[in-house]
């Protein structure tokens, strides 16, 4: 699903660098549910930034789906970031004004590989999917934290990705929420055969996953 080879990442400070990534070398089976720990600052979502497309200022290699993606333009990147990732951020970015409906479409829409009406289709479907289909009406702003963050999956997941990246999914949530994200990840992972690579620092959603990643000081060191 996703392989990376000697990637390294620096930021320029003055007339030096800041070394983030340190050779990192990586292989993400299809179906496989993995989550990456490590003390902040490790690089661990420097990592994930760049696997998502969003950072393309690194060296290495990066393939998707056996395609080499790095070095690509950036409307080819956008394209392969919008069709294949699903991101999931500790802050469901939702637009507040619009429904619940209308924010899980605006991927689908910007695609534009699909009609308006086969686009409204599958949302519903991702909004059954997850057991929100009542939210569909609603308002983002008026729906609670633990519902806002199963809206940004059904987001996520609306252009049926290959793989869902995740940068600490369950950080604002409290244990029942988080809970019920890590069960909404299990079950895309064993029924639908989704990769998945989360960003994490809760032990217990980690040590659920099939693999976890320990990054420490920009390497990968288990």
């Amino acid at each position: 699903m996703i392989k990376i080879e000697k990637l390294h990442k620096s930021y320029p400070i003055g007339k030096d660098s800041l070394h983030v990534l340190k050779g990192l070398d990586l292989h993400i089976k299809e179906g496989e549910f993995v989550s990456i720990m490590g003390k902040s600052g490790c690089g661990k979502s420097t990592l994930l930034y760049i696997l998502s497309t969003m950072d393309t200022e690194y060296e290495g290699n990066i393939l998707l789906n056996n395609e080499v993606i790095s070095g690509q333009t950036s409307e080819q990147l956008s394209y392969i970031r919008n069709k294949h990732i699903g991101f999931v951020f500790q802050f469901h970015y939702l637009l507040a004004d619009f429904t619940v409906l209308e924010n899980i479409m605006l991927p689908a829409k910007k695609l534009g590989e699909k009609s308006l009406e086969e686009i409204e289709q599958d949302a519903y479907e991702k909004l059954k999917l997850l057991k929100i289909e009542h939210l569909a009406l609603k308002k983002a702003s008026q729906v609670s934290g633990g519902e806002k963050q199963r809206v940004a999956i059904a987001r996520a997941l609306i252009n049926n990705p290959s793989i869902i990246m995740g940068d600490e999914p369950t950080g604002n949530l409290d244990s029942s929420n988080a809970d019920n994200v890590f069960t909404i990840f299990r079950e895309l992972c064993d029924k639908e055969n989704m990769s998945l690579l989360i960003v994490t620092h809760d032990e217990d959603f980690a040590k659920r996953t099939d693999r976890i990643i320990m990054m420490e000081d920009g390497r990968i060191v288990s």
